[in-house]
């Protein structure tokens, strides 16, 4: 199938995900559909990447929960360390009740569905509350984090800031002078870390022209066709990107920022994201499984959103961040990146985004920073973690709702996460 018409049918499907028209959590079930079952599947419920029915709903709820089986991947190994323990305390949190940003009254279990989550945890102080896995995702399974990934490379870049191997003031072409007459020509590393980049990059899914397409295709995350002229690895994608705007003016959401961000990483540190967070983080924090990346035809990780891993060891992730950056024994984050983080970024420079279901957020080395001292990796789709060192919570959520965009579901989520948080502090 040329590209054209292919992403023309996966805009025309997530379109018609707009519309209250498709099957809810428990019809979309990918066991109870039978997708991917027997040996072989029926033609009918057979799931590939070639032909982009894995980017299609309902086989997203199957395919999120099986990248590696879709598109090659890279390790993220965790080592031959010990598991860290993760204390279990179970509450029956599913009657938690709410009222959601409309005023529904709503309860933890109702939003668990509305959200179509495909597994969440909770942790509060240290011990685990609340596991529960549904759908294709089992609890020793992975799941694609989707824009989570973005709050790891964030951290990453952090980390090397601090330890003085990377200067978030310098021009990004001090790094990358590829990039010298690209959008990034007369940027800096800071503003590529809170996304303040002038580019011109549309994430819009529902046109077809919008670049994300082109990006997904480049990155590998969408199907090419014979016929394909295009930029067949991050690389070629990023240095055909053109300024659009001023630099430093406003917080504007766009996944390139984080592929930019990737490549100085590879470049100061000489390594691959894949060892650089196995190194710096999942080796450390007594990972139970290897998370794996997604990469391009050249094996670049996407590190905008190609990261999958087990939920429990994302859980170890928020709860190592909970606690300032110490787990396992160990300090892994310095304490000053998570505070970094904690304290937020431009408020002013946010609110130009239009997030009106996030007001008077901020956005600080690629994590999402609320006003009531919470913070998130978030990514489309559902995917989240979610820090409140105040109710000295954690979540950890994956989900393949149909819409990809966070205004589907936050409208239920969010206060959900405060409402347990409440509950869990009487």
């Amino acid at each position: 199938m040329k590209l054209h018409l292919l992403l023309l049918s996966l805009v025309t499907s997530l379109a018609a995900a707009q519309t209250p028209s498709y099957p809810d959590a428990a019809a979309s079930d990918p066991m109870a559909l039978g997708l991917m079952q027997g040996f072989p599947p029926a033609a009918d419920k057979t799931v590939r990447f070639i032909d982009g029915s894995s980017l299609r709903f309902p086989n997203t709820r199957w395919s999120f929960s099986h990248i590696r089986e879709l598109v090659p991947t890279a390790q993220v190994a965790r080592g031959n360390g010990s598991v860290s323990k993760l204390p279990r305390a179970l509450k029956d949190l599913d009657a938690v009740s709410y009222a959601d940003m409309d005023g529904k009254p709503r309860t933890w279990k109702e939003m668990l569905a509305l959200t179509y989550t495909d597994g969440v945890v909770v942790m509060h102080k240290g011990k685990i509350v609340y596991e529960k896995n549904m759908g294709a995702l089992a609890s020793d399974g992975s799941h694609i984090a989707m824009s989570v990934t973005k709050s790891f490379v964030g951290t990453l870049a952090s980390m090397l800031v601090h330890e003085g191997k990377l200067d978030a003031a310098a021009p990004v072409i001090k790094y990358l002078p590829e990039l010298k007459d690209t959008a990034y020509g007369d940027a800096t590393v800071r503003q590529v870390m809170d996304m303040t980049i002038g580019v011109r990059y549309s994430e819009n899914y529902a046109d077809p022209k919008a670049e994300i397409w082109a990006y997904a295709a480049a990155v590998g995350m969408a199907p090419i066709g014979l016929d394909y002229k295009g930029p067949r690895t991050a690389y070629d994608f990023l240095v055909a990107l053109q300024k659009e705007g001023e630099h430093d003016v406003a917080f504007a959401y766009k996944t390139v920022n984080t592929e930019v961000l990737g490549w100085i990483l590879r470049r100061v540190s000489g390594k691959n994201l894949a060892t650089l967070l196995s190194e710096k983080i999942w080796q450390k924090i007594g990972a139970e499984q290897d998370a794996y990346f997604a990469v391009d035809s050249i094996g670049t990780e996407m590190g905008g959103g190609g990261l999958n891993a087990n939920l429990r060891d994302f859980a170890r992730v928020g709860e190592m961040m909970r606690l300032g950056g110490k787990f396992n024994g160990q300090q892994i984050v310095p304490k000053a990146v998570v505070s970094d983080i904690e304290q937020g970024a431009d408020k002013a420079k946010f609110a130009k985004a239009g997030y009106k279901l996030l007001a008077n957020w901020s956005y600080r080395n690629m994590w999402w920073v609320s006003d009531y001292g919470a913070y998130s990796a978030r990514g489309i789709h559902g995917q989240a973690i979610y820090v409140d060192p105040k109710s000295h919570m954690v979540i950890a959520r994956f989900a393949s709702h149909p819409i990809a965009a966070n205004a589907a579901q936050d409208p239920v989520a969010l206060p959900a996460y405060r409402a347990v948080a409440a509950y869990l502090n009487k």
